[in-house]
Parts: C-alpha cells; sequence; structure tokens
C-alpha cells in the first residue's frame, strides 16, 4: 500500500468511526456510587480489619507514625480476600522507575498445593517487600549490569487498588523501588523522604507559633494535565508519533490557534464520550477528576483532579495518563501527552498547584482577609520566596527534559527565569514589611457588571499571572513549568526539600533572636523583613513574556536557564548536593546518578528522534517528492514535445527543495555517526548538532509539502490530524 493510500484510508476510518459493543457504561450508575469502589479505602480497612490493626494502619497513613511490622500479615489477609473478591487473580508491586514510567511485577495469588489443587496465598511479606530485576533500569552508574538485586517495599500512605482488565483483575500495591544498598531507583523514595524532611522543620515553626504538638505537616498537589487528542487511525500512520510522541514533520495547518475560537468552546462530542468514560475509570480508581475544557489549541484538552496528599497526587498522576491513554484507544483515538506534539501551535504542560498543610491547622498558605496579620501565613510564604530565590536553578532543573524544551520559555508555557508572582494584596503586605512593618492589607472589591439582572459579583484582592512559573494563586502556589509527560515526583521532591531548607533558616533564626531577648513577634517581623530585602528579587508580577524581563532578570541576578543542558548542572553543585544530602533527600551518589540519567535521557531522546527524522525523510518524503518531480517533468516534457509554452517555476522550486531535502539528509546522517566518550559529551551532541540538523531537514520537507500533490503526499496532515475528530 502506497503511503498517500494509507493516508487517505486513515481519513476514512476517522469519519467511519462507530463506538463497539458494550461501548457505554449503565445509565443507573451514578458517579458518587462508583467513586473508590476498586481502591482499598479507609472504610473499607475498618470494615476488614480488627480495630487494633485498623488504628496503627491510620496513625501511619494520617499521623506519619512509623509503620508497626507486627500488621502486616493481618492486612495482606483482608487486602487478598477484598481483590479477590473483586475478581484479582494476581498481585503487583507498582513502581516508579526513572524512566519516567510506571512499572509492575505480576504474581498469581494461586500457588500449588501438596494434594496437586491450588492454594490462594499472600503473606505479609510480600505485601510489603518484593524483588524484581534492577540491572535493566536507570540508576546512573549505583548498579552495574551484573548487580540484579533490586527490592520494592510497601507504601502503605498510598492505598492498593485494583486494575481491571477484561480477562482477569490485579491488585496494584504502590510501592517504593531501591538498590539492596537502600539507594533510591526511583521517583517515591526521595518524595517520601523529602515530605519527612519538610514537615519536621515546618512543625518546628508551628510549634513557635504555639501549637504545641502540631499534627503531621503534610504537602499537597494538584497538577493540572494538558493533553492532545487525535484519531488512532492517523496516529498509526505517523512513524514519528509512533515512535518519538511528536510530529517530526509537518507544514503549518492553514488555520491554527489564531482565533482562540477552541479554547473553554464547546466540547467535540466524541471528545465529550472519551471525557465521560475516562473520569468514570478515574472515579473507580479514586481519582478525584474535578474539571475539563478544550485548551488552546486545536486538538486540546485539559483534565484537573482535585488536592491531595503529594504522594498519593503523585502516583495518580502516573495512573491517570495509564488510564486516559487506555480509554483514548476504546474510543478509536490516541492520547499525546508529549509536550509538543505539533510545531506551531501551544504545546501542553501539568501544572502543580502546591499547598502544604495539617489537620489541626488546615492550609498554611491561606492569607485569610487580612493577611498582614497573619504572621503564621507570612512566615510560610516568606519561606516560599526564600525558596525559591535561593534553589531556582534546583525547579528549573527539576522540569529539564529533552520534550520541555520545546515549550519552556516560549510564548506559551513560562519562561526559563524561574520568578515568583504574589499578586498586588501579598506584594503590597510584603513591601510594607521591608519598610518595618505591614499595617494594612488591600481589600476585596466588587465587580458592577452594569446589567440590572446580574448579580454583583465580589473581586479578589490581585489578579492572576498565566506568564509566572511561580505563581500564589489565592491559597497555594502553582508551579507552571513542569512538562505534561513527566511525573510530578521531580517538582514536588524538589519544592519540598527547598522549603525544608527555608523553614529551617526561619525557624532558626526566630529562636536565636528570641533566645538574645527579642519579643517573638519583633522577632518574626525582623526574619521576614530579611527574607524579603534578600530574596525580593524573585518578585515579579509583570509580564514574563517580554524581552525586557529577560533583561530585567539578569540585573536582579536571577538565572535564565534556556536549555536541559543549562539547566541539569545545577543538580550536581556543591550547594545543591549539600542541600540534599543534610535533609536526606539525596546521597551525594544518588545525586550523581540522577545528573547522569537525565543526561543520558536527554541523549536518547533526541538521538531516536534524529533517526526518524533520517527513516522518514530517506523512505517517506523524499519518495514521494521525487514521484511529484518527474510527474512534473513528464508534463513539461509532453507539452514541450507538441510545442506549448511551459511553466517551469513549480517544477524548480520542487526540485531547489528536494536538493535541500537530500544535502540535510547528508548532513544528518553525517551527524549520527558521531560517538561520545562522555554522557555529556553525547549530550552536547544531541543539542548541539543533532537538533539543528534535523531541523535541516524538517525545513526541507515542511516546504515540499507545501508544493506536492494531496494525493501523493504521504502523512496526515496538521490540518487532518487537528481538526478531523
Amino acid at each position: 500500500m502506497s503511503g498517500s493510500k494509507a493516508r487517505l484510508e486513515a481519513i476514512d476510518a476517522v469519519k467511519g468511526f462507530e463506538p463497539p459493543a458494550g461501548f457505554f457504561p449503565p445509565l443507573a450508575e451514578a458517579p458518587g456510587d462508583i467513586f473508590g469502589q476498586n481502591v482499598f479505602t479507609k472504610a473499607v480497612m475498618q470494615q476488614r480489619l480488627p480495630k487494633p490493626v485498623f488504628k496503627s494502619v491510620m496513625a501511619t497513613i494520617e499521623h506519619s507514625k512509623p509503620l508497626d511490622p507486627t500488621v502486616a500479615d493481618i492486612v495482606a489477609a483482608a487486602m487478598k480476600d477484598w481483590a479477590m473478591e473483586k475478581g484479582a487473580t494476581h498481585y503487583a508491586h507498582v513502581f516508579y522507575p526513572l524512566t519516567g514510567l510506571t512499572a509492575e511485577k505480576h504474581d498469581s495469588f494461586l500457588e500449588p498445593g501438596g494434594d496437586g489443587s491450588a492454594i490462594a496465598e499472600f503473606a505479609g511479606k510480600t505485601l510489603t517487600q518484593g524483588e524484581p530485576d534492577a540491572s535493566s533500569f536507570p540508576s546512573g552508574g549505583l548498579r552495574a549490569t551484573f548487580e540484579a538485586r533490586g527490592y520494592t517495599g510497601w507504601d502503605v500512605t498510598s492505598p492498593a487498588y485494583i486494575l481491571e482488565n477484561p480477562n482477569g483483575n490485579t491488585l496494584c500495591i504502590p510501592t517504593v523501588f531501591v538498590s539492596m544498598t537502600g539507594e533510591a531507583l526511583d521517583h517515591k523514595t526521595p518524595l517520601l523522604r523529602s515530605q519527612q524532611a519538610m514537615a519536621a522543620q515546618a512543625e518546628r515553626v508551628l510549634r513557635l507559633f504555639g501549637h504545641e504538638n502540631p499534627d503531621a505537616v503534610v504537602s499537597f498537589a494538584g497538577a493540572e494535565q494538558e493533553y492532545f487528542l487525535i484519531d488512532r487511525s492517523f496516529f498509526l500512520s505517523r512513524p514519528d508519533l509512533l515512535n518519538a510522541g511528536r510530529t517530526l514533520f509537518g507544514a503549518k495547518a492553514p488555520k491554527g490557534q489564531e482565533f482562540d475560537d477552541h479554547y473553554f468552546g464547546a466540547i467535540p462530542e466524541r471528545v465529550l464520550a472519551f471525557m465521560f468514560d475516562a473520569e468514570r475509570e478515574l472515579f473507580k480508581l479514586g481519582i478525584p477528576a474535578k474539571t475539563r475544557h478544550n485548551e488552546v489549541a486545536p486538538g486540546q484538552f485539559e483534565l484537573a483532579p482535585m488536592f491531595e496528599r503529594s504522594n498519593v497526587a503523585t502516583d495518580h498522576q502516573q495512573l491517570l495518563m495509564v488510564m486516559m491513554k487506555r480509554v483514548a484507544q476504546k474510543h478509536g483515538m490516541e492520547c499525546l501527552f508529549h509536550e509538543k506534539p505539533f510545531e506551531g501551535i501551544n504545546g501542553s504542560g501539568k501544572h502543580v498547584n502546591f499547598s502544604l498543610g495539617n489537620a489541626s491547622e488546615g492550609n498554611l498558605l491561606l492569607p485569610g482577609d487580612t493577611p498582614h496579620d497573619n504572621a503564621q501565613f507570612l512566615v510560610f510564604c516568606g519561606a516560599v520566596i526564600r525558596a525559591v530565590h535561593k534553589f531556582g536553578g534546583l525547579l528549573r532543573a527539576s522540569v529539564a527534559s529533552a520534550t520541555n524544551d520545546h515549550r519552556l520559555g516560549a510564548n506559551e508555557a513560562p519562561p526559563a527565569i524561574i520568578s515568583i508572582f504574589l499578586g498586588d494584596q501579598l506584594t503590597d503586605v510584603f513591601d510594607q514589611i521591608a519598610k518595618g512593618g505591614a499595617t494594612n492589607s488591600k481589600e476585596r472589591g466588587t465587580l458592577m457588571i452594569g446589567v440590572d439582572t446580574l448579580p454583583v459579583l465580589p473581586t479578589d484582592p490581585g489578579d492572576r499571572n498565566r506568564t509566572s512559573p511561580f505563581a500564589f494563586t489565592g491559597n497555594r502556589f502553582e508551579f507552571r513549568a513542569p512538562g505534561s509527560l513527566q511525573t510530578i515526583a521531580g517538582p514536588m521532591v524538589t519544592i519540598n526539600t527547598i522549603l525544608a531548607e527555608a523553614l529551617d533558616h526561619m525557624a532558626t533564626e526566630i529562636e536565636s533572636l528570641v533566645s538574645d531577648g527579642a519579643d517573638f513577634n519583633v522577632a518574626v517581623q525582623k526574619v521576614l523583613e530579611e527574607v524579603i530585602t534578600d530574596h525580593g528579587s524573585v518578585v515579579f508580577n509583570g509580564d514574563g513574556y517580554t524581552d525586557e524581563w529577560q533583561t530585567e532578570a539578569a540585573a536582579r541576578g536571577l538565572l535564565n536557564l534556556r536549555t536541559t543542558l543549562d539547566a541539569l548542572p545545577q543538580l550536581i553543585t556543591e550547594e545543591a548536593m549539600e542541600l540534599f544530602s543534610h535533609y536526606g533527600v539525596f546521597s551525594h551518589r544518588e545525586m550523581h546518578s540522577r545528573y547522569d540519567i537525565a543526561l543520558e535521557q536527554y541523549a536518547l531522546s533526541i538521538g531516536v528522534e534524529a533517526r526518524l527524522t533520517l527513516e522518514m525523510a530517506n523512505t517517506v518524503i523524499l519518495p514521494a517528492a521525487l514521484r511529484y518531480q518527474t510527474e512534473l517533468a513528464t508534463n513539461i516534457s509532453s507539452l514541450q514535445s507538441i510545442g506549448a509554452e511551459v511553466d517551469r517555476s513549480t517544477l524548480d522550486e520542487v526540485s531547489a527543495s528536494i536538493k535541500d531535502l537530500r544535502i540535510g539528509i547528508a548532513k544528518l546522517r553525517a551527524e549520527l555517526a558521531h560517538e561520545g566518550s562522555t554522557a555529556m559529551e553525547e549530550a552536547e551532541h544531541a543539542g548541539h548538532n543533532l537538533l539543528p540538523a534535523m531541523t535541516t531537514v524538517r525545513t526541507a520537507a515542511d516546504e515540499l509539502e507545501t508544493f506536492v500533490a494531496d494525493d501523493l503526499w504521504p502523512l496526515p496532515t496538521y490540518q487532518e490530524m487537528l481538526f478531523i475528530l
């Protein structure tokens, strides 16, 4: 089958899509009835566990108490019975290796009995520890290939759940993944360590404010997930999407997002059906999907869950991506999480909304109506300001990847300069603090629309800023730089750890001043004044997309780490390694391993794209262009043979673009022959040589797409993929 025929058949398949039998859920089913039905929830545990065991497990989950190892057998038995009643035949320790994807190892509950029968077994030791092969996961030198032993360990703070399949269900148990030397080979272990470090310092601050025995402080996260949907027939017709997740070729469609008509527009019926179905599956898994809407670019959408504890939110984000891809395929579509699947229109991010709090004090980033009087809030907010200013490079490194480089810093995502937006009210309060003390706060206003039948609307005391990487949004901070494809664990590890350092510093300063005889309130004022004086340059409420901000940020001393290659060295500075080791999040060896893995992943990602570019240019695009060139030349020759006047301009332009394409192909092939001796050399070659060579090939190929006859062009085009659903 020719490429052009495959493309046209893909279009026909889209138009002819029909839902399969059994596609729609029962009409009588209510969302509230199914929420969490496949989760080993607190309610299920309370029903099935003896009271002392239940209380022990809850003390660990809700109050961060050490897990009592004696309860494991009882919990395992109850979990197994519940899972088998749900149709589970296997169990799996689910973990999150440094590939960025989810990993799982399935084992059957059934074990052979001595009489030839099978017995369902699931012991406490099986629940708490597993042993997957660690040799083939990225380790950054922590493990040699021949050193295969690795351990998974039950994370009781993240609930077990049932993953359904038409042929049988599986009990999934969230776990950490470590080497036999105890070093982290995953994303969950450092997240739990950083949460513990932050909590210790936050509780210390609370004690200074008179909370004698504060409940455990936890970080919370709610990650807005942007994504694209395209018909699966188009997806399977594009080798670049299939293998790299983004289009390596494609001329801009005549219509893109110029009219802003897609943003919050009416959701297409087929997409809405997918959203309903995806939410149903997420509800069953206890994932609190809340908001859905069209995003800016055609074919782009967003799903946002409610806030959860950051560890659970991170696990749910990984599971959410798995389920959305699965449901999309059921609907004959492909869900794309790549940060930039289509050139020339907005890419996708994963905005991480962050806060911290506990059961007794609530949200510690809630300013109240008069934040100038809320000293406790100001200390926690001041800690965020100090943390982001002092460790902005680490925040940038936490979202660095070859894929996120395609969107970060463009006028569709926050700039690579890490700054904080506070809004008018908080900026005014901290300005007052810097001048000697805050005495008032800007109040909420009212919005008079001028239509008598409409209500008077209250307005917030400050606007929002969509160009800020780290913006205060009323009761939380929103970190807008993470990419759509990445786990939120990396950003949350960094946020927790740098906040631990800032809270530690501020608590120590307040304690020192009070011990020297200062009044507590005076001490708090002095420390806040120091924070805003020393670190206030990170606060920027203006337009982060302007060239003027680039200049001003440099004058303020803020880093502008434009690419992953610029950002990753921040991970192994002396200051960074001391920070993470001091708070027990990463050892120096673990930090170097993360750095090496990030470099390797960067080079591998670009290497795959470069080889795909070469393959598609040689086997798909060039043959189509040559066919069209031949067709034009044949037609011209026929006309000339009968003495007709001939216009050769199209043939000349096509021939010139084919020549450019051949030159680009030769250059890319030569660059791919390079072999570096170090991870950094390979990464630098990928960023500095392969990417420009790929761009040269693409430029010529995209130019040819605008000339080659439609019936000869082999690849689904942007206007087809983005607008036919």
